[in-house]
C-alpha cells in the first residue's frame, strides 16, 4: 500500500472540494430575499457551519496522518509530521475565522440581523 500516492490522490480531489464549498457558501447570498444585510447574515451562518465541520475534520485528519506517519519510514514520518502540522494550523485558522466572522458581519450590517449569525 503506497500511502503517498493515496494522499496525493486525495489532495487532487481536495481542490475541487474547496471549490464546491466556496460555491455553496455563495448560494445564500443569491437566494436571500431583501437587503444586502440579509444576504450577509445568511452567508455568515453558512460559513460558520462549514468552518465548524471543516475545522473538526482537519483536526481528526491531522491526528490520523500523524499516527499513520509514525509507523512508516523516516522520510514518510517527517512528511507526515509536516502535513499534520499544516492541517492543525489550518484548523486553528478556521476556528479563528469562525469566531471573528460574526463580529465583522455584525459591524457591517448593524443590529438589524443580529439574531441570524
Amino acid at each position: 500500500m503506497n500511502i503517498l500516492s493515496y494522499l496525493n490522490k486525495v489532495n487532487s480531489v481536495g481542490k475541487y472540494l474547496v471549490l464546491v464549498v466556496l460555491v455553496l457558501n455563495l448560494l445564500p447570498a443569491v437566494f436571500a430575499s431583501g437587503s444586502i444585510g440579509a444576504a450577509l447574515a445568511s452567508m455568515c451562518s453558512m460559513a460558520k457551519l462549514f468552518l465548524a465541520v471543516g475545522a473538526l475534520l482537519m483536526i481528526i485528519l491531522a491526528g490520523a496522518v500523524y499516527a499513520i506517519g509514525q509507523i512508516m519510514g523516516a522520510e514518510t514520518r517527517a512528511r507526515a509530521s509536516v502535513w499534520a502540522t499544516a492541517m492543525l494550523t489550518g484548523a486553528i485558522i478556521g476556528a479563528l475565522i469562525y469566531l471573528v466572522a460574526p463580529v465583522i458581519v455584525q459591524a457591517l450590517i448593524g443590529n438589524a440581523f443580529s439574531s441570524s449569525c
